[in-house]
């Protein structure tokens, strides 16, 4: 039996940008793609903390370093420039690959720069529980 499952996920990133005449999409620095296994063109769901909005899109490659989080298209209507957002993959995976399974957690500082990276999906980044649930600090 196949499950999907949460691959990854950047939690509370800061909107740098909006491009409502952009064709649409997300576009998210490429260091942030990596740590969270995002590929270009990868669908994602974006999750607003500041309205609740929720939109499902795709990745585009931002500058490595910038800490891109530009939301585009006609999504670009449901956020605001500042706002807080988690982006969020699933994969399917069978019964073997969920034995090993864990996911991708990425959280960032308030520049979208790396700062603690991790697999336990329920943790916030200052919690006494990252350490105990083996989060590895990247970043001050």
């Amino acid at each position: 039996m196949q499950r999907t499952m949460l691959k990854s996920k950047i939690h509370r990133a800061t909107v740098t940008a909006c491009d409502v005449d952009y064709v649409g999409s997300i576009t998210i620095d490429t260091d942030l793609m990596r740590a969270a296994d995002l590929l270009p063109n990868e669908q994602v769901h974006v999750w607003d903390i500041d309205n609740g909005a929720r939109f499902v899109t795709y990745v585009l490659e931002g500058a490595p370093g910038s800490g891109s989080m530009q939301v585009n298209g006609a999504a670009a209507l449901l956020v605001e420039r500042g706002h807080k957002v988690i982006v969020a993959s699933f994969a399917t995976y069978d019964a073997a690959e969920l034995a090993t399974h864990d996911p991708a957690v990425v959280h960032v500082d308030a520049g979208n720069a790396i700062a603690l990276v991790g697999s336990d999906a329920g943790v916030l980044m200052d919690s006494p529980l990252a350490s105990a649930a083996g989060f590895e600090r990247t970043g001050p």
